[in-house]
Parts: structure tokens; C-alpha cells; sequence
């Protein structure tokens, strides 16, 4: 089990924070923090475990993060799902 973090700074919009536990081709856990707002509040949690078990493919993750959001009718403030797939793939690489 490899783990990695990493700090991204979306252009012109907030701070995205990850903690991530992987198998080095799959997600086994991710901690998603920083300084963006989600509606409603407890939508991170969703889509943390909605990541579990999604490959490591920033194209992939960036499809599932849009099917959480729009399959639970979140709303993202200060971020796209392309912004979170990035910080994810950047724990990767750490």
C-alpha cells in the first residue's frame, strides 16, 4: 500500500488538500480538505467513498467525481471535479 499528499491551488479559485492510500493502480482511501465549500456539507464524505476503488487515471477520476456530484446533486464552490482529479493524481506522484 503506497500513500501519497498533495496541496493544489486551483487558478483563480480555492485550495485543495489530499491525503490518499492507494495500490498504485486504485484508490484505497482518500481525505479530501481545504478551503472550498461543498453543498451540502457532508458531500465530501460521499465523495470520498464513491472514490474508493476508482483506477488512478485523472481522466477516469475526473468522470467518476462528475457522476458523485451529479448523482447526489451536489454543488461545488471554488473547484471543478478536473481540479480534484488533478490534486488527486499530484498524491500520486509525491
Amino acid at each position: 500500500m503506497a500513500s501519497g499528499k498533495s496541496v493544489f491551488k486551483v487558478e483563480g479559485g480555492k485550495l485543495l488538500k489530499i491525503s490518499l492510500e492507494h495500490s498504485g493502480c486504485a484508490i484505497s482511501s482518500v481525505k479530501i480538505a481545504g478551503d472550498f465549500f461543498l453543498h451540502p456539507e457532508e458531500a465530501v464524505g460521499l465523495i470520498e467513498e464513491g472514490l474508493e476503488g476508482t483506477p488512478l487515471d485523472e481522466n477516469t477520476l475526473k468522470n467518476k467525481i462528475e457522476a458523485i456530484v451529479k448523482e447526489n446533486s451536489l454543488q461545488l464552490f471554488g473547484f471543478a471535479p478536473a481540479d480534484l482529479a488533478r490534486a488527486i493524481m499530484m498524491a500520486v506522484k509525491q
